[in-house]
């Protein structure tokens, strides 16, 4: 065997597994055609940003990714849902959930995505049983019950018991694999930025919802002594191709409006990066030593924080499956164990995120008024409410 390991894919889901796998003493090749931007400034950088959840903390914690990270962590101990769907768009509704109800730590922690990956390539550097190859990427896959055999675009093969595809939405392992999909459109597109602005967030993440899709600013650290925070614009298609038209002053104007001005001017100082709207689930998480992880398994609107964290989840069970049993590394069994762990909860997450974001697209009066008294009344109910916050930090599977 040339490894314990191969990860198909060097986004931040899979640098993630293989620094878990690696910190773990497993064998461990990861690929990526595509070599991580690992500056915010440079061309083709992901400007989205995550937010890490407390149980997703634990896993970075363990594959000794963490102290890489917390210098940068902007913390996210109160979620802010307003709702505007009014004529205009102004605050109608405006629930808090603070952290403190259920726990002594915040929500989560904040990080621009081209960062994780600067973090998460230190990490990588510093375990000697991870190699990873950026610029090469996984052609072929060949599978018998007890190894497989992957190809890769330098012309080498790989022997390994088991295959992580982390390789995307468009996962070329699972479609190796003959492992389908369930994918929804919804006419939508996110449009993603960071910007300064006069009001502190003073860590609270805020999702004003409105006709078109949820309009989220999350913390970011200062940016030149201003206040900071990352934005995911969703709205409909067409909407956010004419919003990357405009120049950066009417862009920020338009943004501040859709804000209902409850941080001050909003001003914009990061490019803009556009991405398509869908929910995608694979029909199983595994096939013979292969097993799915991340956009491969599950991708969702960005709602909640769910997308990354739930990927950390399946990094997470993973190896915890694979150091119960290391002799068994990529087994039928074992790969078995991995579908009844997070399928279900993946499907509950991925219908869950389905129905807010309809509820978010709302456009008739009647509709949007039930969204509104919908939100009054999940948060006058405390049992109810500490239920959602438990669920959102995966702290509850039920």
């Amino acid at each position: 065997m040339d490894c314990d390991i191969l990860i198909s894919g060097g986004g931040i889901a899979g640098l993630c597994a293989a620094a878990a796998f690696g910190s773990a003493g497993f064998k461990v090749i990861c690929v990526d055609p595509a070599p991580p931007i690992t500056d915010g400034d440079a061309d083709g950088a992901d400007l989205r940003s995550t937010a890490m959840l407390q149980p997703a903390r634990r896993v970075l914690e363990a594959a000794g990714i963490w102290n890489h990270l917390e210098a940068h962590a902007a913390p996210l101990q109160i979620m802010r849902i307003v709702d505007a769907g009014g004529e205009i768009p102004e605050a109608r509704v405006t629930r808090e959930f603070n952290a403190a109800e259920i726990s002594d730590q915040p929500f989560g922690w904040n990080f621009p995505n081209w960062l994780l990956r600067r973090a998460l390539l230190e990490r990588l550097a510093e375990l000697p049983n991870v190699d990873f190859r950026p610029g090469t990427g996984t052609t072929s896959l060949f599978t018998r019950t007890a190894q497989a055999r992957v190809g890769l675009s330098d012309g080498s093969r790989i022997t390994t018991p088991l295959v992580i595809a982390a390789d995307g939405r468009n996962s070329p392992m699972r479609k190796a694999a003959g492992i389908g999909v369930t994918k929804t459109g919804y006419g939508q597109k996110a449009v993603v930025f960071s910007v300064t602005h006069p009001v502190p967030h003073e860590n609270v993440s805020t999702e004003i919802h409105r006709t078109g899709g949820p309009f989220t600013l999350v913390p970011l650290p200062d940016h030149d002594g201003m206040p900071c925070s990352a934005v995911v614009w969703m709205d409909s298609a067409a909407e956010c191709t004419r919003r990357m038209t405009l120049d950066a002053d009417a862009f920020s104007h338009e943004a501040t409006t859709r804000s209902c001005h409850l941080f001050g001017p909003l001003t914009l100082v990061t490019a803009r990066n556009v991405w398509p709207i869908i929910t995608q689930h694979a029909a199983r998480l595994s096939g013979e030593r292969i097993a799915l992880i991340a956009e491969a398994a599950h991708v969702m609107p960005p709602i909640g924080a769910q997308g990354l964290n739930m990927s950390l989840q399946d990094v997470a069970t993973l190896l915890e499956l694979a150091q119960a049993n290391p002799a068994d590394l990529g087994s039928q069994k074992m790969l078995d164990a991995y579908q009844k762990a997070r399928f279900g909860d993946i499907m509950l997450r991925v219908r869950g995120i389905d129905l807010l974001n309809r509820a978010s697209q709302a456009t008739r009066p009647i509709a949007r008024d039930a969204r509104a008294t919908g939100l009054n009344a999940l948060y006058a109910m405390a049992p109810v409410r500490k239920m959602l916050m438990e669920m959102g930090l995966g702290m509850r599977q039920d």
